[in-house]
């Protein structure tokens, strides 16, 4: 399993910044990367944007687009990476949204994630399905950012 002292060296070597936008991980992903001494080199910060009306508020994801698709949704995941990235004035942004239960919400199924990163060019999202507890969920969301930051930035 990766951990985040491969993607702290990544962006050290690069040159590159990083930022985050978490909901359902509740700055877990925050406190992996800062977890070991360099971070504050590439790692500019995040927010956590647990409840929906910070998610328009501070981020300005659009309102209209929550109704639509709801707060748990790729079309979400995207608008907060992007932005975050705007925000945070990062070279990528890491963004997170979805269930990590127990009880299903917005009718989407406990398990149900998005992640999505944002560069200066693109925004994409990834959808998993994951299994366990809300512990579980959330660890396994921050251990599949990491992954898809990996081969990103490699």
């Amino acid at each position: 399993m990766i951990d985040s002292r491969e993607i702290n060296k990544l962006f050290c070597e690069k040159g590159l910044t990083l930022g985050s936008v978490e909901s359902f991980t509740g700055g877990l992903f925050a406190q992996s990367i800062t977890a070991f001494s360099g971070a504050s080199r590439f790692y500019k910060g995040g927010l956590v944007t647990y409840a929906t009306e910070e998610k328009v508020r501070l981020l300005g994801i659009c309102q209209t687009d929550v109704d639509k698709y709801g707060v748990i949704s790729k079309e979400i995941a995207c608008q907060m990476a992007e932005k975050g990235r705007e925000s945070l004035d990062v070279d990528y942004c890491i963004s997170f949204t979805g269930n990590a239960g127990p009880d299903a919400m917005e009718s989407k199924q406990v398990g149900e994630v998005y992640i999505g990163i944002a560069d200066k060019n693109n925004v994409e999202t990834y959808a998993f399905l994951l299994k366990g507890s809300r512990q579980d969920i959330q660890n396994e969301g921050v251990k599949n950012a990491l992954e898809i930051l990996k081969r990103k930035i490699s």
